[in-house]
């Protein structure tokens, strides 16, 4: 899980720093000249140095579009069909506008003249403001990117849980009661350890019987939840430790269950 996260987070830089370089490459491949004043006399840069390292924007965009699409689908799902309107020629588009103008356009040299003397209504130029706000998205992502990962983390951290705990109520369900109890008392003491570190509190022997303590001083958790986790790790240690009786079926259950409802209600 950990690697899978800090991947996702090497993305995204990955991502902003070819946005950089694409959005660089579209102004240059469309104000060459203004481009070269900038970085000759404000920037006092070597501009055909600088020209030389940037991408071809047409080779480029589509794999960048295909990460950047699928991380936004990922870290801001309510912001993908905002980047793919961007990309996407309209299908109700009746004309084409400098408003209207997305990058599809651009990849295929959409020019749009007008009258006579065939004076430009909407070129390659409109679609640098459409590059600018998919840049911008990706660029929002890496501002956020901590907690993005954190909500990330916390769904998967919560995925595996469960299917853990599927595996005890299996394992119960086949009448492995000590084992299906030995299941979930792990899975509980997980949770709480996530949550300490979470909360960044120490804890120095990493038991549920110590979390649980340490959560109530620092009243993450109230006395009603405490007694609670204490009455799960009475029979988790039945289970673990016990060995002059079987746990019951009843009390197999009873942990699992507030096992279940320890993971979904404290964080």
């Amino acid at each position: 899980m950990k690697d899978h996260v800090e991947q996702i987070r090497k993305d995204v830089k990955r991502l902003h720093t070819q946005g950089v370089n694409l959005l660089n490459a579209m102004r240059d491949e469309q104000f060459p000249g203004e481009m070269e004043e900038h970085f000759t006399n404000v920037l006092k840069r070597n501009y055909q140095e600088f020209k030389k390292s940037l991408p071809v924007f047409k080779s480029a965009y589509q794999p960048w579009y295909s990460e950047a699409l699928a991380l936004v689908s990922l870290l801001l799902p309510l912001r993908a069909n905002d980047l793919i309107r961007l990309y996407e020629r309209p299908r109700n588009r009746k004309e084409i506008t400098k408003e209207n103008y997305v990058i599809e356009d651009y990849l295929n040299d959409t020019t749009i003249t007008t009258g006579f003397d065939k004076k430009v209504v909407a070129g390659p130029n409109a679609a640098i403001p459409a590059f600018e706000q998919q840049f911008h998205m990706i660029a929002g992502i890496l501002g956020t990117l901590d907690s993005s990962l954190l909500d990330i983390r916390r769904e998967i951290q919560a995925d595996l849980l469960d299917a853990e705990l599927d595996k005890a109520g299996q394992l119960a369900k086949n009448k492995f009661y000590r084992a299906a109890g030995a299941v979930a008392a792990t899975v509980l003491e997980k949770h709480l350890e996530q949550v300490c570190a979470r909360r960044k509190l120490k804890v120095s022997r990493k038991t549920i019987a110590e979390m649980n303590e340490t959560l109530k001083k620092q009243e993450v958790i109230d006395f009603p939840t405490y007694r609670h986790i204490g009455l799960l790790h009475e029979l988790a240690q039945l289970c673990l430790q016990n060995k002059k009786r079987e746990p019951e079926q009843a009390e197999v259950a009873d942990l699992i269950n507030g096992t279940d409802k320890v993971i979904k209600t404290v964080f």
